[in-house]
């Protein structure tokens, strides 16, 4: 284990200090002779000042002990903080950040270089509290931005720090991978436990045989001896009954004890990684009060559930996406106060950042109660941007419609500007959110909008839904499974080469998993049919597989960095009986279908009877009126069909795929039919598949460069109105049933 060196432990205690420093400063400047935050204010001031002189940071002590007296003056009542003071005791807040963020090889540049920077601070600050304070202070009541939780009194913050321990992340990752194993080895015993109640039952039973073999030696031989013989050997295996059932009722205490023990140190060494999310926020009203006051509004940053756990990797990944929510929701929702005051509503708008634990996710919500989302601008800037067509945005609804503010580069500001206009935050936000399996959903209201994140509890545990794929167990995580279902073959249809279903009144396509994770591509049949549906709106797509296993919390095992990037897998784990399972990367198997089905190579679903019985017939055209009505006459009939939208399409099908017959146009994009025949008729694997052309072409020489080329029959799509292509079809290949 890494050892965590001075410097190292100063930067740790740094960074606290000026968290604590910065939310105060900003509740004081709403409450300035708030004892509790002037009180917190010169602790943290004077905590960095002797971690500084600990570590030999000349700087750190004199500017840290500056703000001390600035802070001990406002207890003692000969200055109160206004706003001129805040001003320049938050630069000194940045001094102490960027001081406390130095690395070794740095820190002479603070006598050096960065010297003036120093002294123009200490300057400020003298100046600042020597100013007259002509208003009298106001013994505010105000609210204090963030409300839950309160802060920590100063004595219970010294006391929770003296007894904190820094251990390394990697140490406690090993720790919970060893805790999660011990877990699982622990739920083996329910196992030896049953074995035993299974040999007393039978023991039971040999008791009964006892009975029945002296009934029968009695009745046959009459012979006493033996019965003394039989009682002996009954005797002896009371004994051994009773002292199995003396051990059997040991192990299950045991057992319980053991279990109960493996469960608790597993979370409690999942506590160990949780910080309550007001961690995570701490430099939020900071953010607030700067963005606001650079735009010349006034805002008040509340938090709620701020005690809430969360795991500390999601935590620091929250806090960029939270950033950019807050500054959006001050600069495009937040009116100025005049507009506000206009519209009814106080001067002061109000950002709420949310968190709370539900249905075993991590909700974070992020709302204001501003002007809301100008759904008409939106459809504008999409317009705007050649994004989408105005008769299209027009059919969209509102929840569509604002999918389009997650799109990378899109803004509703008309002009850059340091705060907003370059469309990354939302695109940021989103981002993050798929990258830990969580979702996001944004809410228009009557007054206001409201961002809402749907996250897992901790990267380190996982809740998965185990399923059969082939023989194999996969662990598919809870949070980004939409949808589980049975389905019957004939609930699934061919459409574009697509196999796809109709849920929630959308066409949603569906794919086997064996294609996907073990890259088979041969038929799938069965009665019914499993499906695990992954993914919102546009991704969503449907897995088949073998049978549904049921829902576990499974450990996340990291897998070697030395494998790289597995496809379509995330992470490994323990199921409960111990086997090593793998987890499925839900955005790798989304893009996987989308790639298999661009190139219309994916695995058929039969019913099992008609697996066997049908024939396969591969349509090629590129219209899509032709193609449908090919089908649907062939399908009609029994044939299964599959269909291609031009020459190179259904080349590169019928080398991936088997059918007993290639129906097609001649006039396409890419390749045309003719080239078609002469392909598959070269070709020794494929010059035995009958190929039929059906074209518009109806003169003698069209019909003869086609039966030259290699064709088997040759029919004008004027034989659609009769049954002349069935007949040429059963012709050709015989009746669809085998």
């Amino acid at each position: 284990m890494n050892q965590i060196s001075l410097l190292d432990l100063f930067r740790a205690d740094a960074a606290s200090q000026v968290e604590a420093l910065d939310t105060s400063l900003v509740v004081l400047e709403r409450a300035p002779t708030s004892a509790a935050e002037l009180e917190a204010c010169m602790r943290a001031a004077h905590s960095f000042k002797g971690a500084a002189r600990v570590v030999g940071i000349d700087v750190g002590v004199s500017v840290a002990h500056a703000m001390e007296d600035a802070f001990v003056a406002a207890q003692r009542g000969t200055l109160v903080l206004r706003r001129p003071q805040i001003d320049v005791l938050l630069r000194g807040v940045d001094l102490l950040r960027a001081i406390g963020e130095t690395g070794e090889a740095d820190l002479a540049a603070w006598d050096g270089v960065w010297r003036g920077e120093i002294d123009a601070f200490l300057a400020a600050l003298a100046e600042a509290v020597a100013q007259p304070n002509d208003e009298p202070p106001t013994p505010d009541a105000a609210t204090p931005v963030v409300v839950e939780p309160p802060l920590p009194a100063a004595a219970e913050a010294d006391d929770r720090a003296e007894r904190a321990l820094r251990v390394t992340a990697q140490a406690l990752n090993r720790l919970l991978c060893l805790v999660g194993e011990s877990l699982v080895d622990s739920r083996k015993l329910a196992a030896f436990g049953k074995t035993l109640r299974t040999i007393k039952r039978a023991q039971d039973g040999i008791d009964e045989a006892f009975d029945e073999l002296r009934a029968a030696l009695s009745e046959r031989f009459h012979a006493s001896a033996l019965e003394g013989q039989i009682d002996a050997l009954r005797r002896r295996h009371v004994a051994l009954r009773e002292l199995l059932a003396e051990h059997a009722t040991a192990f299950e205490s045991f057992d319980h004890r053991s279990t109960d023990l493996a469960h608790r140190l597993y979370d409690q060494a999942l506590a160990c990684r949780m910080r309550p999310f007001s961690d995570g926020v701490g430099g939020f009203p900071r953010l607030a009060r700067d963005v606001a006051r650079e735009l010349g509004k006034e805002i008040r940053l509340q938090v709620v559930g701020g005690a809430t756990n969360v795991d500390r990797d999601i935590l620091q990944q929250l806090e960029a996406p939270l950033g950019h929510l807050v500054r959006n929701a001050i600069d495009h929702g937040i009116e100025s106060p005049d507009e506000r005051v206009a519209a009814g509503k106080p001067p002061e708008g109000t950002v709420t950042l949310e968190a709370h634990h539900r249905g075993g996710m991590l909700h974070v919500i992020v709302s204001d109660d501003g002007r809301g989302i100008d759904l008409d601008r939106v459809r504008a800037a999409v317009v705007a941007r050649k994004l989408a067509g105005e008769d299209f945005v027009r059919e969209l609804s509102d929840d569509e419609l604002l999918q389009f503010l997650f799109l990378p580069g899109f803004s509703m500001k008309s002009e850059v500007t340091e705060i907003s206009g370059r469309g990354v935050g939302l695109d940021v936000v989103q981002t993050m959110v798929k990258r830990v399996h969580g979702t996001i959903r944004v809410e228009r209201g009557s007054a206001g909008t409201r961002f809402q994140l749907q996250l897992p509890l901790s990267l380190s545990v996982v809740r998965a839904l185990l399923v059969d794929v082939g023989g194999e167990s996969y662990a598919i995580p809870i949070a980004a499974i939409h949808r589980i279902l049975t389905l019957a073959p004939e609930e699934i249809q061919a459409v574009e080469g697509r196999q796809v279903f109709t849920l929630d009144g959308r066409t949603v396509s569906v794919v086997s998993a064996r294609q996907v994770l073990h890259h088979v591509d041969e038929p799938i049949a069965g009665e019914r049919f499993a499906v695990v549906v992954l993914g919102e709106g546009e991704d969503t797509c449907g897995l088949i597989v073998e049978r549904f296993l049921g829902e576990q919390e499974l450990v996340v095992q990291p897998l070697d960095t030395r494998l790289g990037k597995i496809k379509d897998v995330a992470a490994g784990g323990l199921d409960e009986g111990g086997s090593p399972v793998l987890i499925v990367d839900a955005e790798d198997v989304i893009v996987s279908v989308r790639k298999l089905s661009a190139v219309r190579r994916l695995s058929t679903v039969h019913h099992d009877d008609a697996a066997r019985r049908r024939k396969r017939v591969l349509v090629v055209d590129d219209s899509l009126t032709v193609r449908e009505l090919e089908r649907k006459l062939l399908d009609a009939v029994g044939y299964e069909v599959d269909v291609a939208v031009d020459g190179m399409d259904a080349w590169n099908a019928v080398r991936s795929g088997r059918f007993d017959l290639v129906v097609t146009d001649v006039d396409m994009p890419r390749m045309d039919g003719i080239e078609l025949v002469e392909l598959i008729k070269k070709d020794r694997n494929l010059a035995a598949v009958p190929v039929m052309i059906v074209s518009y072409k109806d003169r003698e020489e069209d019909r003869r460069r086609g039966l030259d080329a290699g064709a088997d029959y040759y029919l004008t799509k004027g034989s659609f109105q009769d049954d002349t292509l069935l007949n040429a079809v059963a012709d050709l290949i015989g009746e669809a049933a085998a």
